[in-house]
């Protein structure tokens, strides 16, 4: 079974300087319900990742996080799209743990309990710690320009690590998935940009018609 992991801060909803602590501080960015409804609409399966060192630092308790997981499925799913599940490391960095992205234990976990095969999913994320996870897992990776996105993609060591494409924000990701699993046929802007991908070798360029 294949699915699309999605990165929670920045992808779904707004990253806050100061974290998203409760209900009212999380602000679903604009597509993200929608992208989330098409993948549902797809037949594929959705597990949110997000790294919440807050509980480890004290500023947020599970109970908290788990609150605040439980309205934004909720809406997700009263607009329909269908969560599988939502996994959280609650470490901080300097506690080394596996799950933590950029390490890969989140979705090892998920696709140990879901059946889930890596290789056949995809990873969305705005951050180069999201697409280093994805790939050391094995699926296949997107790099959203919300959140963090855009300075991530301009750091110096975003070509090195490489191995992912580029989209706008969620929907976009979504779509980008959608026609290269053949769920929704390719548009002639979309076979554009394949073939310019295809023809381009520098790593920032072979991206660029994606975003337009």
């Amino acid at each position: 079974m294949k699915a699309v992991f999605v990165d929670r801060d920045g992808v779904i909803n707004r990253n806050r300087k100061d974290h998203v602590k409760s209900w009212d501080e999380f602000v679903f960015l604009p597509g993200a319900v929608e992208g989330m409804v098409e993948l549902t609409r797809a037949g594929l399966r959705t597990v949110i990742l997000t790294n919440q060192a807050v509980i480890n630092r004290g500023l947020l308790s599970r109970e908290a996080l788990d609150s605040i997981h439980d309205r934004m499925t909720g809406e997700l799913e009263a607009a329909g799209a269908v969560v599988d599940a939502v996994y959280y490391c609650p470490h901080r960095p300097d506690e080394h743990c596996s799950c933590r992205k950029p390490r890969p234990g989140l979705l090892l976990a998920a696709a140990g309990r879901l059946g889930i095969e890596l290789e056949q999913s995809y990873l969305v994320g705005d951050a180069l710690s999201d697409i280093q996870a994805g790939r050391a897992a094995g699926c296949r990776t997107i790099l959203v320009l919300t959140g963090r996105g855009l300075r991530q993609f301009l750091r110096r060591d975003a070509r090195r690590v490489g191995g992912y494409s580029i989209s706008r924000d969620l929907r976009h990701a979504v779509h980008s998935i959608l026609v290269t699993e053949k769920l929704v046929p390719a548009s002639p802007l979309d076979k554009l940009a394949m073939g310019a991908r295809r023809a381009l070798t520098l790593p920032v360029f072979e991206q660029l018609p994606r975003l337009f």
